[in-house]
């Protein structure tokens, strides 16, 4: 009998705590912590693909360059991902090893390196809008803006961040691969930071671009291709709310599409920070359900995963 197959998708930020714990042991201990939640499913009869983000980690690659250019080659930002794939998913694929290990779980955990076809006419590249790298303050900003060339944007009320191209994901090229390793029985960390931005000519031969893709509609995208039952997103706060931080706030515990777009329509869960998770949800549901298949999405926060998984927390999205 087929195990449920649920996508979670650990964004890049998670990693980070503030500015003094960034360093890579810091970013370790995140992952190692978000891992010990996520396990729960796997003990819990789940198959698993992690997917996870990259913004902060690929922001430091490009720091880097920009701080060593008389020194070395700059990185292109393909490459930039393809860096923090390795990276991350390895302190993914070592710290859920660790966690099966001791909970006596014998499974095999694969970190791939996973690309994304994009279209090179995505209207995109023409407005880059996802925010990369560190906040800084505006002053900050602006210099940098001056200095290098830089597009940057006010990220939801946290500061000032660089901008690049985000296309919308039309292919993760590696599902196939990705769905031969889970019938063998593995833990797969893969679409990283919404996967390796890619362009294929008309040969059929793939190019790298100059991109960051979006990791939640990266993730739906996989859970789609992948027939997946769940799509999980875990955030900071248990359950999606409704007048977030006014006195009207009220949590949400369930939501279906048709509510769902109505809130995102009043604005209701801010486009840089909720909203791009709801809508990736959105995303999967509606196209599951349109195929005459059932599927859900679930935002909750890591150690609530146990108990949201029994519905008794998160906010679940349904068809």
């Amino acid at each position: 009998m087929r195990k449920p197959l649920a996508i979670v998708a650990v964004g890049g930020n998670a990693l980070i705590q503030d500015d003094l714990h960034n360093s890579i042991p810091d970013q370790y201990g995140a992952v190692a912590e978000s891992v010990r939640h996520i396990a729960d499913m796997i003990e819990a009869g789940w198959d698993l693909v992690v997917t996870h983000g990259n913004g902060p980690q690929v922001g430091f690659i490009l720091r880097r360059s920009e701080i060593a250019a008389q020194e070395v080659s700059p990185v292109p930002l393909d490459y930039a991902v393809g860096d923090t794939q390795g990276a991350i998913g390895y302190m993914f694929q070592k710290a859920m090893g660790n966690e099966l290990r001791r909970r006596g779980i014998d499974r095999p955990v694969v970190a791939l390196v996973t690309q994304t076809r994009v279209s090179a006419d995505d209207p995109a590249f023409s407005h880059p809008a996802k925010p990369v790298g560190a906040f800084f303050d505006e002053a900050t900003a602006r210099q940098r803006q001056k200095e290098l060339g830089w597009t940057l944007m006010e990220d939801a009320g946290r500061g000032w961040r660089r901008t690049v191209p985000s296309p919308e994901p039309l292919e993760i090229v590696e599902h196939a691969v990705i769905a031969q390793l889970l019938a063998q029985g593995c833990v797969v960390i893969a679409c990283g930071g919404g996967g390796i931005p890619v362009v294929r000519d008309q040969d059929r031969r793939l190019s790298g671009v100059e991109a960051v893709i979006d990791k939640d509609l990266a993730s739906a995208l996989l859970a789609e291709q992948l027939d997946a039952d769940l799509l999980l997103i875990p955030t900071g706060v248990e359950k999606v709310a409704v007048n977030f931080g006014t006195p009207q706030q009220r949590w949400l515990d369930q939501l279906n599409v048709a509510q769902a777009r109505d809130l995102i329509a009043e604005g209701q869960f801010g486009a840089g920070s909720m909203q791009p998770k709801v809508e990736a949800i959105l995303r999967f549901v509606s196209q599951k359900h349109s195929k005459g298949k059932a599927a859900s999405g679930l935002i909750t926060s890591p150690p609530a995963i146990r108990e949201a998984l029994k519905h008794k927390t998160g906010t679940w999205i349904t068809p």
